[in-house]
């Protein structure tokens, strides 16, 4: 059911499949980089609303829900005109009505953050994306080297259920549903053991204008390395894009390999942000919006 603005013509209604090349053609006119099998996978997992008039979708605001008590909110497109904060209010508290209860996390641009500190948001992290090409002589000195017993392989299929435990544990919320629709469409994965226990793993797709490497877990920073590198060396010459946490301290290292910072978004969260495990972290998103 489309819902009329009551000051002016732009309705307000769900997104739909149908809705998923005209929400990519509003991206790419504000410098989102997204593909239309971009959209495509984060429509297939989430719930969102449009904004339209005659001309078609001018605003677009998803959620995904992690489990019953999580759910994370993105993809809030409106167009820099006078009417985008009414309309990005409007199709924000469609989307938070439709969450309900869980916990809400996101990441903020420092102009969307204001807005977000009004609906009750608060910031408790960062995360930094990174991107740029690879060469093969930025990205072989600077491997760390691999720990005694440890090693990196392929995923196989009897993985899954472990990656996805992993992955939950280090971003202390459930990620089975959308990690098994990340491995659908990965270009690779690999995990990292240490004498045969799963310690870290990292995935690689396809995604904008080369590709995504996301999300990262580890046990530590020198394994995050590591995975990392598995990707950037096998794949120079490549443009990849990588979204880390503030706190991992990879943003150095990340610029020398040729993955430059570009923006800088604080997370923030409506409720209490998820409790992380000590002992293993998630050093890069899945995305910005899925986190």
């Amino acid at each position: 059911m489309k819902k009329q603005s009551a000051d002016s013509n732009v309705r307000y209604r769900r997104f739909t499949a149908d809705d998923v090349a005209a929400a990519q053609a509003l991206s790419l006119s504000l410098g989102w980089p997204h593909r239309l099998e971009d959209w495509q996978f984060i429509q297939r997992l989430g719930t969102g609303f449009v904004a339209e008039n005659e001309a078609g979708v001018i605003g677009t605001a998803m959620c995904w829900g992690h489990g019953q008590e999580y759910a994370s909110l993105g993809m809030v497109i409106v167009p820099p005109d006078s009417q985008g904060e009414r309309i990005r209010r409007q199709l924000l508290s469609q989307v938070l009505a439709e969450i309900g209860d869980r916990t809400i996390l996101l990441s903020a641009s420092p102009q969307g953050r204001p807005l977000y500190e009004q609906l009750g948001f608060t910031p408790f992290g960062e995360v930094r994306q990174h991107q740029g090409i690879v060469v093969q002589s930025q990205a072989k000195p600077i491997i760390t080297p691999l720990m005694p017993g440890d090693r990196i392989r392929p995923i196989g299929a009897a993985d899954k259920t472990k990656i996805a435990a992993l992955c939950s544990r280090a971003a202390g919320m459930p990620r089975g549903t959308v990690l098994a629709a990340l491995l659908e469409v990965a270009e690779g994965g690999v995990v990292i053991e240490s004498y045969d226990e799963m310690v870290g793993c990292a995935l690689m797709r396809r995604f904008g204008h080369g590709y995504a490497i996301g999300p990262v877990i580890a046990r530590d920073t020198a394994r995050a390395k590591a995975l990392i590198n598995h990707w950037a060396s096998s794949h120079a010459g490549a443009f990849m894009r990588i979204d880390v946490a503030g706190a991992s301290d990879l943003s150095q290292w990340l610029n020398q390999v040729g993955l430059t910072q570009a923006y800088e978004m604080v997370t923030m969260a409506r409720g209490e942000p998820p409790l992380l495990d000590k002992n293993l972290h998630q050093y890069a998103l899945i995305n910005q919006s899925f986190g």
